[in-house]
């Protein structure tokens, strides 16, 4: 299907691994001309930008400074057709919610939410100078599935689809679209990897990771993870015009995880 994105410009952010790299490959392979902003490259990254599908911005999203570096960079391509804000971060806290210090909130703001809110501030004069555009916001079943032990995490991530909603309400009259994607768990290094989520709940559990996944998977009715691939497709077909008349959505893609309405 031909999602009507050659020669559009998209950024992304947290765009080296995981969705957010999956989501740079899924817009390179629909045509589009990827911004990719992350602190540092990979070499799926680095292929797509020899391959002249992609522009590397070495940008750190959690401060003051590096979305607006990301989008100026997106400036000297012609502008911002479509903004994928997917840079987050998750620690887990199984001190407890009274152990999160100020400085554990300010972090997670920062690169959770604040990051978001300063990139599309950045970009959306830039869209509606090309009289529209679409932003897609990859949020968390934790949103409105909040856990004591991701305290922090679940909290900003409300944030970011109350953000995103009041977003679609202002601007969709002048052409910009607004959306959220909320993955439950997802097969990245971010639950995978040795110091991932899954250790991280075996060490304070006495399970094993591989334990750990299997009982998360099992309460999904798929049985399995979501993988970035899936993702990707989805926030591919939110940007484009296949789904123009979509916006202030939010989006569930967690294999049945959550099991109310």
């Amino acid at each position: 299907m031909d999602m009507h994105l050659a020669d559009q410009t998209v950024v992304v952010t947290g765009a080296s691994k995981g969705i957010g790299l999956a989501i740079s490959q899924a817009f390179t392979a629909a045509g589009a001309h990827v911004i990719a902003g992350a602190r540092h490259d990979g070499p799926e990254l680095r292929d797509l930008v020899t391959a002249g599908s992609a522009t590397f911005v070495a940008v750190d999203l959690s401060t003051v400074e590096g979305p607006r570096a990301l989008i100026e960079a997106a400036a000297e391509r012609g502008g911002v057709d479509v903004l994928v804000n997917n840079a987050g971060a998750v620690q887990t806290r199984f001190d407890g919610i009274l152990s999160v210090t100020d400085d554990d909130w300010a972090a997670s703001l920062s690169i959770n939410f604040l990051s978001a809110v300063r990139t599309t501030r950045e970009a959306i004069p830039h869209m509606l100078t090309r009289g529209g555009g679409s932003i897609v916001m990859i949020g968390s079943i934790n949103a409105t599935l909040p856990e004591w032990n991701i305290v922090d995490y679940s909290a900003t991530k409300a944030a970011l689809a109350s953000y995103a909603k009041s977003l679609s309400k202002e601007f969709g009259p002048r052409g910009i679209r607004v959306n959220t994607v909320s993955p439950g768990p997802v097969s990245t290094d971010l639950w995978l990897a040795s110091d991932g989520v899954a250790a991280k709940f075996a060490d304070a559990s006495g399970a094993t990771a591989d334990d750990v996944v299997a009982t998360v998977s099992a309460i999904a009715p798929t049985g399995r993870f979501t993988t970035p691939a899936e993702v990707a497709d989805l926030t591919v077909f939110l940007a484009s015009s296949r789904s123009a008349n979509t916006t202030g959505a939010d989006v569930r893609i967690d294999g049945g995880y959550v099991t109310t309405l």
